[in-house]
């Protein structure tokens, strides 16, 4: 493959660009946070007009049937804005499960107005350390009991359902689209690191009907679901850290000490450099496995995907410390653009798994795979 955008991505992305740019400043973004509970309703349906939260959905459900690829070209672009919308979590977590897996009266309740950006529905697949899931099932009959929590929700508060994964007592995964007016669905806001409108959702004896859960194997859902939206962090942490490094090439060129700039210290040089390698490998890992995640080889995009998230934390985490290291004291402002760049890229590192998690279970599943030469 080669690791550049192309044909329509490259369309997508120059379209995205257009937008977050004219519609997600920096005094936008900070005035969002401050008066609008961080969530930019005005940017959010923008994105809906143009077809952007269906960029990934398949034609057949409605969508533009770019792929993931075409997620990646628009995430990118809204990580260089740090604009506070959950594309991530609605389209990889909520738009393309439900394209992919649900019966056609379900899809029919729920795309078009999560399409249009009339209803937001949005997915919730973070599990405590060694487990599954967060939420528990029992099943009598065709109803399922589930009880858990999630800790936090992109945007749940302004859901008008949830997409999230359980796991019953006999170990079954089953997916389903939960309504967050449901009795027993109690949802209460929390401030996360990057200042994003997000909820804590408890399920308190929460009951599910079979129109509620998507058919098929839950255990393979859970997997392809994850896969995406590990690429999708991956892509958004892109963005955060190519802007990042390009702000600290403008500060540094910009900012005199002892008679000249900052960037010709070989110790600043080095460092940004080192930043804008770590942005590079999240790019060619997370364009990689979205482009082996489009060809539909899973098998090959599992580990893939990971090594995209792994880089994405490990390597997204050294570059916000060092953009805002390099930035000197005014970087330790909350209220210098820099700052916000450093919370998203930690918020970002940690969703879904931090670097260590996500190494173990890569190790994982390369301790379980075949050796090379072994027989059948």
């Amino acid at each position: 493959m080669e690791f550049d955008l192309t044909g329509d991505h490259v369309e997508v992305r120059d379209l995205a660009a257009t937008i977050f740019t004219d519609l997600a400043s920096t005094e936008r973004v900070a005035q969002v946070e401050a008066d609008e509970d961080s969530f930019d309703a005005r940017l959010w349906g923008t994105l809906a007009d143009s077809g952007m939260l269906g960029i990934a959905v398949p034609e057949h459900a409605g969508g533009a049937g770019l792929g993931m690829l075409g997620l990646v070209a628009l995430l990118e672009q809204q990580g260089r804005r740090v604009a506070p919308v959950p594309l991530w979590s609605v389209v990889a977590g909520a738009a393309l499960p439900i394209a992919e897996f649900a019966s056609p009266e379900q899809a029919g309740r729920w795309l078009p107005g999560l399409l249009d950006g009339s209803a937001l529905v949005t997915g919730a697949f973070d599990a405590p350390p060694g487990r599954r899931t967060a939420l528990s099932g029992a099943r009598t009959g065709d109803t399922i009991t589930v009880t858990g929590g999630l800790a936090q929700v992109p945007a749940a508060g302004r859901a008008a359902a949830l997409v999230v994964p359980v796991e019953l007592a006999d170990g079954e995964i089953v997916l389903a689209v939960v309504p967050t007016d449901r009795p027993g669905v109690v949802v209460t806001p929390v401030a996360p690191t990057s200042r994003e409108n997000a909820a804590a959702v408890a399920f308190e004896d929460v009951l599910l009907g079979p129109d509620d859960v998507l058919a098929g194997d839950g255990d393979a859902q859970l997997e392809w679901v994850r896969n995406r939206l590990r690429v999708a962090l991956a892509a958004l942490q892109l963005g955060v850290c190519a802007e990042a490094v390009r702000l600290t090439a403008a500060y540094t060129s910009e900012r005199v000490q002892f008679g000249r700039p900052l960037s010709t210290n070989q110790a600043v040089a080095l460092r940004a450099a080192d930043a804008h390698l770590d942005t590079e490998a999240i790019r060619v890992t997370a364009l990689r496995a979205a482009w082996l995640l489009d060809r539909g080889e899973e098998a090959a995009a599992g580990p893939a995907s990971l090594i995209a998230k792994w880089w994405a934390s490990q390597g997204g985490l050294r570059v916000v410390h060092a953009t805002q290291h390099l930035h000197g004291g005014i970087g330790a402002d909350v209220d210098y653009p820099i700052h916000r760049y450093f919370l998203w890229g930690r918020q970002l590192a940690f969703s879904l798994g931090s670097a260590a998690a996500v190494a173990a279970e890569l190790g994982g599943r390369l301790e379980d795979a075949p050796a090379i030469g072994a027989p059948a």
